[in-house]
């Protein structure tokens, strides 16, 4: 059979980082040092600031009988609609703001895009209260509900990767196509560390400022610092001026909640009950794990778990842990490429 075009950067991809990974970006720094910002103002927790490239609506919901939002952007295609729906779910350190050059390709191939801000993120309401990914993935059910769209094609990016997988099997009938692009949760972690508690993590949590949240966003360069760029600067800055906000603990509390979210619930397990094509999809440089080489392996394990020869893997050397910030052209054109699949198979 003939490798697909999109695929074809994949042995590449292997052959160059399993050699070349590097030790890993834990115990030192990734860029050279740079003062506070004193031009950052107090920021809404809702967001307000932030720079989504779209309008966003807004679902009432229920959660734990609080009465919340979500809000979500919804795309129209730019030319002639294929028929067709993407859902966007993004990372934990993000909204849906980041996702822009991702939507824009999607919308010109056709696209329609749904792009939610989960409860905790973006627009969205923060209430404080227990977070899993079941109830993300209802509450992202429920914007398909509310929009009358049986079915989409879903992409995950970071945290967005681990509900991805969630939502396609608490809801197979409602997903066409899934990728899992760059994503955390590629192990179970709760078997070498324990749970911080919470109050620690909060407490924690309440001291975040600019130099500990850019020391963190970081991590996501460490393959290539000079991968620092003023998008990475602009999300950077807008978290640290939620630190500057009174409703900060509020947030705080939050964050720390969704952090026992990714410590406990972890849906390594759910791959192999997931039902339709799936994409690991991603920069191959990424080194949250460690070196580069951690990652592709738990990558490969993700494809190969996918039950029918569903699963492929597509690694983009030389990129990391958020490519389409890197490199849009590289990233969005395979991307594309492996849904519009979809698009054809079911014509």
């Amino acid at each position: 059979m003939t490798m697909p075009a999109y695929l074809r950067p994949l042995c590449l991809s292997l052959v160059l980082l399993a050699a070349g990974a590097s030790a890993g970006a834990q115990g030192r720094t990734i860029l050279p040092p740079a003062p506070t910002p004193t031009d950052v103002a107090p920021g809404s927790i809702t967001c307000d600031e932030c720079p989504y490239p779209y309008p966003s609506k807004y679902l009432d919901i229920s959660v734990y009988s609080q009465d919340v939002r979500i809000a979500y952007m919804d795309v129209t295609p730019q030319d002639a609609p294929n028929g067709h729906t993407v859902m966007l779910l993004h990372g934990n350190n993000f909204g849906g703001f980041y996702f822009k050059a991702i939507i824009d390709g999607l919308t010109a191939a056709g696209f329609r895009v749904i792009v939610p801000d989960q409860i905790g993120y973006g627009k969205s309401s923060k209430p404080i209260a227990p977070y899993n990914f079941n109830s993300q993935a209802r509450n992202t059910w429920l914007i398909l509900q509310a929009e009358q769209i049986d079915k989409a094609m879903v992409v995950g990016h970071s945290m967005g990767g681990m509900l991805a997988a969630r939502f396609a099997t608490q809801y197979p009938s409602a997903v066409e196509r899934l990728v899992i692009y760059n994503p955390i949760g590629l192990t179970d972690g709760r078997f070498t560390r324990p749970m911080p508690p919470i109050d620690e993590a909060y407490q924690r949590t309440l001291e975040t400022d600019y130099q500990s949240t850019r020391t963190s966003l970081s991590r996501y360069v460490a393959h290539n610092p000079d991968a620092w760029n003023e998008d990475f600067e602009t999300y950077t800055r807008i978290r640290y001026s939620w630190t500057l906000s009174a409703d900060w603990p509020r947030l705080a509390m939050v964050q720390s909640i969704i952090g026992q979210m990714l410590y406990g619930d972890p849906v390594v397990y759910d791959w192999a009950h997931i039902q339709v094509p799936t994409l690991a999809f991603g920069g191959a440089d990424d080194m949250l794990l460690g070196p580069a080489a951690n990652f592709q392996e738990r990558m490969n394990v993700l494809a190969k778990t996918i039950p029918n020869g569903n699963g492929s893997v597509l690694l983009l050397p030389g990129l990391g842990h958020v490519p389409h910030l890197e490199e849009p052209n590289t990233v969005v054109p395979p991307l594309v490429a492996f849904l519009q699949e979809g698009v054809t198979s079911s014509q």
